[in-house]
């Protein structure tokens, strides 16, 4: 059925007709109600219209956080559209991918990436547009505020994640899965249209938009938004704005720890925040211990683009539970099953008991609607009685708490971005040097984990490290550029040809 009433575009409005004097925004000088967001939010509607976006459209953003992209969001979602969120730090090939996997109607952007841009092939089709000037266009816009009537199945958002072959792929995420997302981060947060919500981590990513600014919104709560993550300006923001609620990837706790470890009059401070939240990896317990020693809480969850959040650990059981990522959220079904069969009918898995190690499956209303443009990757991932296959390895303890014990697909985290070596070993393969390639997760002290790449090199060249480095960021993102080479004779291979990642040098 369709109404207006699952339009998620509606939210601002609605908030702004009860609490339209509540602080819904802060973007640096910008400080913007929910009477002053919805207005925006109508404006930047009417431009989109103007520009010829219609339901089903695409409407790409390669923007920093700031206010606009929230704006644009719930602006096409209102008319119908999809808003695409796109890496600032992917590199042109990178984002040519994408463009031309999406076909966006209109793209908005940094003024700052206009050259990476123009060097990425954008579609005929799609109308340019950067920041400055849709701010400009959007404040003479005739505003449209009109909500479009959906089905709970209507596409959203379009987020883009690295694939397992190095092509990037589209999860299609309907309206639903941002209502219940947002009710399962507003049951484990507790928020409340009284909380100070700080989003430092980018909006192109499921965590920034989805776990952090959205469910805020829903719950009439302030957004805080930094465009770049300084530990220092950081605990400024908490003083500065009050806030309640910090959320990061662990990377960013370690450096937050370390400065407020170095600070004393950080740590005599009044505090106004009632908990920290990280996701994207596991926490050392360490680090969750030394936030508890200056009286703080810091939670954990574990999710995926396809899914956001899917489990919570509270700061209550961070330590009796320390390697958890805690138990699965409200709004959603959780199994772990027996990896053999998990090709076969649903009907036919078996799941594992506790203590044993399985993949992760989920299904309820929080599921993506299935891959853009790729139905045998929709296939694999989404199976039959609504159950996805997450690729996450893991099990579960007598109690609930799921522990994860490894990536089916390979994947590693760097700094809270996800990484496949897969899209690194073809992008070296096309060096004119490298004979064969195998790339590794290892531990990193400061990013959690980094690439290693295993080279067999031809031999009438000297490898050099920095200029692979080099090479490498000029077709990567520099998140994705491996931290070491290692030159080796050969790769270890089955009878099949199977790269044996594991009988790797260490």
């Amino acid at each position: 059925m369709q109404s207006p009433l699952h339009n998620v575009g509606g939210w601002i409005s609605r908030r702004a007709a009860t609490t339209g004097g509540r602080l819904a925004v802060i973007d640096g000088e910008i400080r913007l109600t929910y009477a002053e967001l919805e207005a925006r939010c109508a404006r930047a509607a009417g431009w989109l219209r103007a520009q010829g976006v219609g339901p089903g459209d695409r409407v790409a953003l390669l923007l920093a956080n700031r206010s606009a992209y929230l704006e644009l969001v719930f602006a096409a979602a209102r008319i119908g559209a999809i808003a695409v969120p796109i890496n600032t730090r992917l590199a042109a090939p990178e984002i040519a991918q994408i463009l031309e996997d999406c076909t966006p109607r209109v793209l908005c952007h940094e003024e700052e990436l206009g050259e990476r841009l123009a060097a990425s092939r954008v579609p005929d089709e799609t109308q340019c547009a950067s920041a400055t000037k849709f701010e400009a266009e959007a404040e003479r816009a005739t505003p449209l505020t009109e909500i479009r009537a959906v089905s709970p199945d209507d596409p959203m958002i379009l987020m883009y994640t690295s694939g397992t072959t190095g092509v990037p792929k589209g999860a299609l995420l309907p309206h639903r899965k941002t209502l219940f997302n947002s009710r399962n981060a507003q049951l484990f947060f507790e928020l409340t249209g009284d909380d100070r919500v700080l989003t430092v981590v980018p909006l192109f990513h499921s965590f920034g938009l989805a776990i952090l600014a959205i469910p805020a919104l829903f719950a009439g709560a302030c957004v805080v938004l930094e465009r770049h993550f300084d530990p220092q300006r950081v605990w400024e923001a908490v003083d500065e704005h009050s806030l309640t609620i910090v959320g990061g990837v662990p990377t960013m706790f370690r450096a937050l720890l370390e400065t407020l470890d170095a600070t004393p009059k950080l740590r005599a401070r009044p505090n106004t925040l009632r908990f920290l939240f990280t996701a994207g990896a596991a926490i050392p317990v360490e680090t969750i211990r030394g936030f508890e020693q200056h009286g703080l809480l810091l939670k954990q969850g574990f999710g995926q683009t396809e899914t956001s959040i899917l489990c919570c650990l509270d700061s209550e059981d961070a330590l009796r539970k320390a390697g958890s990522v805690g138990r699965p959220v409200f709004h959603a079904e959780l199994r772990i099953v027996h990896e053999a069969g998990l090709d076969g009918p649903v009907s036919a898995w078996q799941d594992c008991a506790a203590g044993e190690t399985g993949e992760i499956v989920v299904r309820g209303p929080i599921t993506m609607l299935g891959y853009w443009n790729r139905p045998e990757a929709t296939a694999e991932t989404l199976r039959e009685e609504g159950w996805l296959r997450t690729g996450d390895l893991g099990s579960a303890d007598s109690e609930g708490f799921v522990t994860l014990t490894g990536r089916a697909r390979e994947m590693y985290i760097s700094g809270g971005e996800n990484v496949y070596p897969a899209q690194i070993e073809a992008t070296y393969h096309e060096h004119p040097d490298v004979l064969d390639v195998a790339v590794v997760g290892v531990a990193h002290e400061r990013w959690g984990e980094t690439g290693r790449a295993y080279l067999v090199w031809a031999p009438s060249t000297p490898l050099d490290p920095e200029a692979l480095r080099k090479w490498g960021r000029e077709r990567l993102a520099s998140f994705k550029v491996p931290g070491e080479f290692v030159e080796v004779d050969e790769l270890p291979r089955t009878a099949s040809g199977k790269i044996q990642k594991h009988l790797l040098p260490g």
